[in-house]
């Protein structure tokens, strides 16, 4: 008989156990609801725009878009969202090939180009200025 009270003791508080667990997570959950929606509504668009590529890209030219992507990745949202727009206004009538999609990547490397000016600026840190050795060279001939 004791040892049926010791069991059904144990499964009590398993239970309670379980419970409270439950609870908690429960708790968790609600408070990571909105995080989890943001979650959900990000990989909804990022499955949509993987299907639009799908539709308009062969298989060579995804795979090269997705080499593309691991060397950098901001040019290859780029090409994605130019392609998508393209594709929604109807301007994209076939599947694009991977030599189609070098000279679309050219065309977006030359806008780019533009956009940056090609010019390289330089940009000296503040604090100091350029006569700085002229007050050495004074403190040296002393």
């Amino acid at each position: 008989m004791a040892d049926a009270d010791l069991e059904e003791a144990c499964l009590s508080t398993l239970a309670c156990i379980r419970q409270a667990r439950l609870a908690q997570l429960k708790q968790q959950s609600g408070a990571n609801d909105d995080s989890s929606e943001q979650e959900q509504k990000q990989d909804a668009e990022a499955a949509a725009r993987q299907n639009i590529l799908n539709q308009i890209l062969t298989p060579d030219a995804a795979d090269r878009l997705g080499r593309i992507r691991l060397v950098k990745a901001s040019r290859a949202n780029d090409v994605e969202a130019r392609l998508i727009s393209l594709a929604r206004s109807g301007q994209i009538r076939q599947k694009v090939t991977e030599t189609e999609l070098k000279g679309f990547l050219e065309k977006v490397a030359e806008s780019e180009e533009k956009q940056k000016g090609g010019k390289i600026e330089v940009v000296r840190r503040g604090g100091g200025s350029w006569d700085d050795d002229d007050d050495l060279e004074a403190l040296l001939d002393d």
